[in-house]
Parts: C-alpha cells; sequence; structure tokens
C-alpha cells in the first residue's frame, strides 16, 4: 500500500484538498482535544490548525506534499505507533483504516495512544452504493466491500461508538471516490482518478469510462439521475466514528 500511494501521491494535493464544511465536522468531533495524532495522514488534509498535531505516514510521497506550515510528520506505519501509552488526547484518522497493513492491531494501536477519543472518518460496507459504482465500475464496490471495516468490527476495536453519516456537498473540493456524485463529467478525467486509489487497483477502467461517457453525451444519464442536480448534499456511505475513551 505504502507504494500505491507513493505512486498516485505524485498529483495527490492537486485533487484532495480539504473541504472546509468537513474539515469543521472534523474539528467539532475532537472536541477540546488539544494534542492529536492524525494516523495515516497523507498530505495533512484535516488536521486542525489550531491544536498541536503529529502526522503518521509511511508513504514518503505523500510526506513530500505536505505543506510548509504543517506540523511534525513521523514516517512510520500505523500498525507500530513510536509513541508511549496515552501520549495524545486525541487520535484522527481520515479514510486510512482501510489501508492499514494489519487492521486490528492498528486500531490497537491507537487505542494505545489516544487517552482521550478517536475520530474516525471511514465508508460503510454495507452502505449500497452510488450511480457510479451501480452502474459503471461495480467492480469498485466489490473492492471496497472486502476492504473497509465493517462498523461492528471498529466497535469491537474501539468501544461504544458514535456513528454520523458524513453527506458530502455537491461542489466537494476533497476529490474522493464518492466526492463527484453531481458532477459525473469529473470522473471521465484521468488526474481525478488518478487520486483516488481504488481506480488504481481495477484492471480495466476502459469499458466503465466508455459507457459513462456515452451516456452522458445522449442524455441517459441526466435522464436517470437528473434528480440528483437539486442536491445539495448527499449520503453515498462515508461515516464519521467518535471513540470516546476512559479519559474523556
Amino acid at each position: 500500500m505504502t507504494q500505491l500511494y507513493d505512486e498516485i501521491g505524485r498529483t495527490y494535493s492537486t485533487y484532495r484538498r480539504p473541504d472546509p464544511r468537513i474539515a469543521a465536522v472534523v474539528r467539532r468531533a475532537l472536541g477540546e482535544a488539544q494534542t492529536v495524532v492524525n494516523v495515516g495522514a497523507g498530505a495533512g488534509s484535516y488536521e486542525p490548525v489550531d491544536r498541536r498535531v503529529v502526522a503518521v505516514e509511511p508513504a514518503l510521497g505523500m510526506i513530500r506534499q505536505r505543506g510548509a506550515a504543517g506540523g511534525a510528520v513521523v514516517q512510520a506505519s500505523a500498525t507500530h505507533l513510536p509513541f508511549r501509552d496515552a501520549t495524545f488526547d486525541a487520535a484522527l484518522a481520515i479514510l486510512t483504516v482501510h489501508h492499514w497493513p494489519d487492521r486490528g492491531r492498528g486500531l490497537a494501536e491507537v487505542v494505545r495512544v489516544a487517552r482521550r477519543r478517536i475520530v474516525i472518518v471511514t465508508w460503510d460496507p454495507a452502505f449500497p452504493g452510488f450511480w457510479l459504482v451501480d452502474a459503471y465500475f461495480p467492480e469498485i464496490l466489490a473492492i471496497d466491500r472486502r476492504i473497509f471495516p465493517p462498523i461492528a468490527e471498529l466497535e469491537r476495536a474501539l468501544g461504544p461508538l458514535d456513528v454520523h453519516a458524513l453527506r458530502v456537498p455537491h461542489d466537494c473540493v476533497d476529490g474522493f471516490l464518492g466526492a463527484y456524485w453531481r458532477r459525473p463529467h469529473a470522473y471521465l478525467d484521468a488526474g481525478v482518478r488518478g487520486a483516488i486509489s481504488t481506480f488504481a487497483k481495477l484492471r480495466d477502467v476502459g469499458p466503465g469510462l466508455a459507457r459513462l461517457a456515452r451516456d452522458l453525451g445522449d442524455g441517459t444519464w441526466a435522464r436517470r439521475h437528473g434528480a440528483l442536480v437539486d442536491r445539495p448534499e448527499l449520503d453515498v456511505g462515508y461515516r464519521l466514528v467518535i471513540a470516546h475513551r476512559s479519559g474523556a
């Protein structure tokens, strides 16, 4: 997985910028935590600027894209966090748990180093999907359902959870898979797809792209999904998960 992000991470920060509305949700979820470890930090999206943050990221290609104003960063894996027990008020993990080489060990490490709360943004594999994966890339749905942790698994590892639907704004500036649900032409852009890890795992995106381009061109997509153009936000399966530790 580190190799994957060293490859797709070359232009990652161009398309994967923190969306301010999602950032506000993350900040609220962190509560009063003043020290935060951001595990699987990538290029540093959603790291609060008003707290002391230490980022943990295994891929050098991602670390190199962190802004100069970013906080401390450690090149390490989620499965071996180089910190003492209860070092941080909170741990943060944004769309990363499904990439960890040993999810159980990584979650145990997060529990070990966070004394007040754990905030995770993930995708719920029980969610039925949305038009992109339903009609054009069903293999993406199959891949994601294998790799994303069920909510029940997170609860077993972290304890009782608060789980909230993270609705995606129609003009979301963070280009994860579901970000363009109201902007279907964006998925035809190789740069957009290049910043979405699941696309890098597909053997052949050609047929799906051809169907999407055809349906956009002849009006089929608009006839099937035109009602979406009036929606300001949509639940496409992303979840904000908060675990309160005993020190909270």
